[in-house]
């Protein structure tokens, strides 16, 4: 598993996940702010986050060709967060995910790594539409997914979440 870049931007890197990010993604995921707007994956340690990394993002990456990217600040090589494309059970439509940490909001690194993600899997992948879901209690995220050019069509419940989410799709059904 590759640790190069995958995609580039003016200030990010984004790369897949590897284990040794195990650390990183326990701390993310573990962060009172993940927990509130994205769920509880249960980590007690960071040998459970290192077991996500294998069986989430990276079986991902060998299921579909994508997944969740770590995000990193080229001036520093900072890990700030997560940003990708995701697809679930229960969603026809390949979704955009992304989380950060707090220290890292309202600095303009989801909008960068959000549009530079969409533009890859629309070109490079060539997916025909992503869709993006949130949940009614985050309207950070809300404005995020706007400024994407995304519009709340629908309510939808993924088992896996279990709880009302927002479905936003692109608008008009237009695709980058």
């Amino acid at each position: 598993m590759s640790a190069s870049p995958l995609i580039s931007t003016e200030r990010l890197t984004l790369r897949w996940l590897t284990p040794a990010d195990a650390p990183f993604i326990f701390d993310l995921l573990t962060n009172p702010s993940w927990l509130q707007y994205i769920g509880d994956k249960g980590f007690k340690s960071v040998e459970d986050a290192h077991n996500y990394i294998e069986t989430g993002p990276i079986a991902m990456y060998e299921r579909c060709g994508h997944g969740l990217y770590l995000v990193e600040r080229k001036e520093d090589g900072a890990s700030l967060g997560l940003c990708g494309l995701i697809k679930r059970d229960g969603l026809d439509d390949v979704d955009i995910g992304y989380g950060f940490m707090p220290q890292y909001w309202s600095q303009g690194y989801a909008l960068e790594s959000s549009l530079a993600v969409l533009d890859y899997g629309y070109q490079t992948l060539r997916l025909p539409r992503i869709v993006a879901i949130t949940s009614d209690d985050n309207p950070a995220s809300m404005r995020l997914l706007e400024k994407l050019g995304l519009r709340h069509t629908a309510n939808v419940r993924l088992a896996a979440i279990d709880e009302d989410m927002l479905l936003y799709t692109p608008a008009d059904g237009i695709c980058i």
